[in-house]
């Protein structure tokens, strides 16, 4: 039995169809989420989320920020951020967190380190949530 899942982000919708499951990253710890689940939303954490589409089929995704909700007609997580896992690199993702944290280290004013820390700090989440 499938379940309606779509995943949006600002940018664009970045999936939308029948799952067999799909497992979020609930801010109170990840969960599976199949055909006939209750209803139910949450606040999402940083981390990936995994599509079954079929036996052998599946897509991984990392999110930052956002919500799922789980409603009779299926899921739909509205993400911050998303990005598909197969489009990350570790070494360009090492570059980029340090090039952070030369921008947190060169700002000049508290407005310009604030935004320089949550851009060091969300890459530093999505190299742990990746664990690479």
């Amino acid at each position: 039995m499938a379940i309606h899942f779509e995943l949006v982000s600002p940018e664009k919708l970045l999936f939308s169809g029948d799952v067999e499951s799909v497992v979020v990253p609930g801010s109170e710890g990840e969960l599976t989420v199949l055909a006939g689940h209750a209803p139910f939303m949450s606040i999402l954490r940083p981390g990936v989320v995994a599509i079954s589409e079929a036996p052998g089929k599946s897509q991984r995704l990392f999110v930052r920020g956002g919500f799922a909700d789980v409603a009779p007609s299926g899921l739909t997580i509205l993400a911050e951020h998303a990005i598909p896992l197969d489009e990350l690199d570790a070494g360009l993702l090492d570059a980029d967190i340090r090039d952070a944290e030369e921008d947190v280290a060169d700002a000049t004013t508290d407005d310009a380190r604030r935004a320089a820390s949550e851009k060091r700090d969300q890459l530093r989440e999505l190299k742990a949530a990746l664990k690479i």
